[in-house]
């Protein structure tokens, strides 16, 4: 396994933890369960310490696939902005779930207060980790890169061909 390989594996934790948590706590959040409450703010605090991995390990991949053929630095370039951005957000929604969780017991007020910050921040945060996701994805995805689809090697139109 290389670190592209461990990138690729590990960047759909914070992505899809992040929906995960966001659709937990509105659940709790809707069902006035303090359990799931609580149970929501930890995953954040998951996710926020997994994207560190996911963020150190892009730079080695970086080094494994920046002279790829259809790989270009812009590229690239977009997606360590973004996934900077995302990491920033996850970073302060963790935060924000460490406090709502701290202060339960001290002050139900103040705990409501964080958790309802940690659902906004959260939400924004979804948005900038899909976004990271995407242009992720563009790297080695042409499909991904608003233009016709690419034909597979070797696709029956293709070797008849054409259209």
């Amino acid at each position: 396994m290389n670190a592209a390989h461990l990138h690729l594996i590990l960047n759909h934790v914070p992505v899809l933890g992040t929906l995960i948590a966001l659709l937990l706590l509105i659940t709790a959040l809707v069902e006035k369960s303090e359990d799931l409450r609580r149970a929501a703010l930890a995953l954040f605090v998951g996710v926020a310490l997994m994207a560190v991995p996911v963020f150190m390990s892009g730079e080695p991949a970086e080094e494994l696939v920046e002279r790829l053929p259809g790989v270009t630095s812009q590229q690239i370039d977009r997606h360590e902005d973004a996934a900077t951005q995302a990491l920033i957000a996850v970073a302060v929604v963790g935060v924000l779930a460490i406090g709502a969780l701290a202060v339960t017991r001290r002050s139900v007020r103040a705990a409501r207060a964080l958790t309802v910050a940690t659902l906004a921040v959260g939400i924004v945060t979804g948005g900038l980790m899909a976004r990271a996701a995407f242009l992720g994805g563009q790297v080695r995805h042409s499909e991904l890169q608003g233009g016709a689809a690419a034909v597979p090697a070797g696709d029956p139109v293709e070797r008849q061909g054409g259209r």
